[in-house]
């Protein structure tokens, strides 16, 4: 179906059309700054947290200087951008969005660790998101306090290059910068914060283009105006600005597109957001006859090391666990860390297999119930003590963040004893590869965790696969890309990948 959004003349964002042989722009050398900028490195609570290795930039004067990092990131780029972690305890502008705590939104106390003044635990988790970008010293705020102000420097951030689709007045995923000049179309591939960052009811710069799902939780969570949100239907080819752009199923978190660009010229640019890459992709028509000129990859886990086991597998290892530990104790209450959106599945499945209700708190609900799923919607409950399978933020699940035996007390006319799921790929480890049954769960009293491999982001191996799949004649990385070494790395596994 060719769906016409809109069509008008425009120029192209100033971006060279002209690309060196990985795909990137050609252009006159750029100079490093300590300009802070946006950094892909870690997820929030809203994705699966990058794992930036370094979380620095190396030496671009080092003899480990390669096509890939040297010329690639170093070519008439906005390359302060990949620099520093944006601060996460940087004060919104007055009237600005109010980026809350997964605790604050959840709704529950912050244990005493947290508390404000309670110094160790807050505060060092505050440190550790600001590392500067060489060698790990401790990255300073460009502002100034004396007299009591916060005065940022007027330096604007400027969009990475890597967010710009070559050719077209578009942008993906990049709205942390302001009215970008010459975008006339802000794509937004899922709805999570290192994602969305920068969206909020004052949003004005242009029009938003998601998934439908996506568009309703802009407008649920964020309040932003309607008038700004185009939502579009997967595997549905629109005409926008004289581009053809058809959305496909990112199979990461719901409501998550990966974007197909058509250029009039015949070119074609996919951009992957965050995605789980899967056979079913392969056989998809507008990728499995075309070829892509630029793909824009998702590579949070381009390492051999994490080669995780499918989700269906992953999830029937918890539901087995969670069987047999009911048999055991009766009076086991279930938990299952999850995002904001994201490891639907894994409840779910928990749900349909012991026949019970899923308790969510009002704001969970209101977001599950937004998505129109069903078989979600209809098991949802109000009430914790009415089920004994809870779902709780992720990064809740921890002995060290969060009393579960504080919350276990909360239940305990019911409950005895916590087990809990951590689903996200971070938990792999290579000695246990795909043998789940070699995971050994953290106990500490009555209260057992379990780290699955659950990811929603492409394996190593799945990676390889999709790549080698597509045949891309050029791939841009879109993570992990915050120094030399991992880029490096990177690119020799693609080139390999590419190989005839």
């Amino acid at each position: 179906m060719d769906s016409k959004i809109a069509i008008a003349p425009h120029d192209p964002l100033p971006l060279s059309h002209e690309l060196d042989e990985n795909g990137f722009p050609i252009g006159s050398s750029s100079t490093d700054d300590d300009d802070d900028g946006d950094y892909e490195g870690y997820g929030d609570g809203d994705g699966e947290g990058r794992d930036v290795e370094d979380s620095a930039i190396a030496d671009e004067s080092s003899d480990a200087v390669s096509t890939f990092a040297a010329d690639f990131y170093g070519s008439g780029t906005d390359w302060s951008s990949l620099v520093a972690a944006e601060e996460e305890g940087r004060k919104e502008k007055k009237g600005g969005l109010v980026q809350r705590s997964l605790l604050q939104m959840w709704g529950i106390k912050k244990p005493k660790e947290y508390e404000e003044g309670s110094g160790g635990m807050a505060r060092n988790l505050g440190r550790k998101r600001r590392r500067s970008a060489m060698g790990g010293e401790e990255h300073v705020d460009r502002v100034d306090r004396r007299k009591g102000q916060e005065m940022k420097l007027d330096r604007p951030r400027v969009c990475p290059f890597y967010k710009k689709i070559p050719g077209t007045p578009f942008t993906v995923d990049a709205f942390r910068y302001g009215q970008i000049e010459g975008c006339l179309g802000y794509f937004l591939s899922h709805f999570h914060h290192d994602h969305y960052g920068g969206l909020s009811k004052r949003w004005s710069h242009g029009p938003i283009y998601c998934s439908s799902l996506t568009a309703r939780l802009l407008k649920m969570c964020l309040s932003v105006n309607s008038l700004y949100i185009c939502p579009l239907e997967l595997d549905t080819e629109y005409d926008i600005e004289g581009v053809k752009v058809t959305m496909l199923d990112a199979n990461h978190c719901p409501g998550a597109a990966v974007i197909h660009f058509r250029l009039s010229d015949g070119r074609t640019y996919l951009h992957s957001g965050d995605f789980r890459a899967c056979k079913l992709m392969h056989s998809h028509p507008l990728l499995l006859n075309h070829r892509i000129n630029v793909l824009y990859l998702d590579t949070t886990y381009l390492n051999p090391k994490y080669r995780f086991p499918p989700k269906e597998d992953v999830v029937d290892f918890v539901v087995k666990k969670t069987h047999n530990c009911l048999k055991k104790q009766p009076r086991t209450l279930v938990v299952v860390g999850a995002y904001s959106i994201g490891k639907e599945n894994v409840y779910l499945a928990i749900s349909q297999s012991l026949e019970v209700p899923i308790y969510a708190n009002a704001s969970r609900r209101r977001i599950l119930q937004s998505f129109g799923w069903p078989e979600l919607s209809g098991r949802l409950c109000s009430s914790g003590q009415s089920s004994p399978l809870h779902v709780l933020p992720l990064s809740f699940l921890r002995h060290e963040v969060l009393n579960l035996k504080e919350y276990l007390k909360t239940l305990n006319k019911r409950f005895t004893a916590i087990l809990a799921f951590r689903p996200t790929g971070w938990t792999f480890s290579e000695s246990t590869g795909n043998q789940l049954d070699l995971i050994k769960p953290s106990t500490k009293g009555n209260v057992t965790i379990y780290g699955v491999p659950y990811s929603e982001h492409s394996s190593f191996t799945e990676l390889r696969d999709f790549v080698k799949f597509l045949r891309p004649e050029k791939i841009i990385p879109t993570v992990n890309i915050g120094n030399a070494a991992s880029r490096d790395k990177m690119q020799a596994y693609i080139r390999e990948w590419l190989k005839v």
